[in-house]
C-alpha cells in the first residue's frame, strides 16, 4: 500500500476511517436486525480507533493510542449489553429485529 512517493500518509489513514466508518454508519441506518447493527456500530468504532492511532502515530504523541483502550473499553461493554438485549429479544420473539425492543417494557 504504498503511493508513488514510497510511504503512507496520515491521508491514507483518515480515507481509510472514513470509509470504514460510512460502512458502519449505513449498516447502522439501513438494517433492521440487530446483530448487523452492532457490527455496523464496532466498525465505527475501530474507524476513530484507526484515526486515533494514525494521529498519534504522525504527531509523536502517544495520547492517542492511550486513548484507544478507553474506546476498545466501551465497544466490549456495548457488544456485551446488546448481545444479551439480542438474545432476551430472540428467546421472547424467535427473530431478531430492532422492531421488538419496543415490546420488551412488559
Amino acid at each position: 500500500m504504498l503511493n508513488s512517493f514510497g510511504h503512507v500518509s496520515l491521508e491514507h489513514y483518515l480515507v481509510l476511517s472514513a470509509i470504514l466508518f460510512t460502512i458502519g454508519m449505513l449498516g447502522v441506518l439501513l438494517r433492521k436486525n440487530v446483530l448487523v447493527m452492532l457490527m455496523g456500530i464496532e466498525l465505527m468504532l475501530n474507524a476513530v480507533n484507526l484515526s486515533f492511532v494514525a494521529f498519534s502515530h504522525f504527531t509523536g504523541n502517544i495520547n492517542g493510542q492511550i486513548m484507544v483502550f478507553f474506546v476498545m473499553t466501551v465497544a466490549a461493554a456495548e457488544a456485551g449489553v446488546g448481545l444479551a438485549l439480542a438474545v432476551t429479544i430472540f428467546k421472547k420473539f424467535k427473530e431478531v429485529n430492532i422492531k421488538f425492543f419496543e415490546n420488551l417494557k412488559g
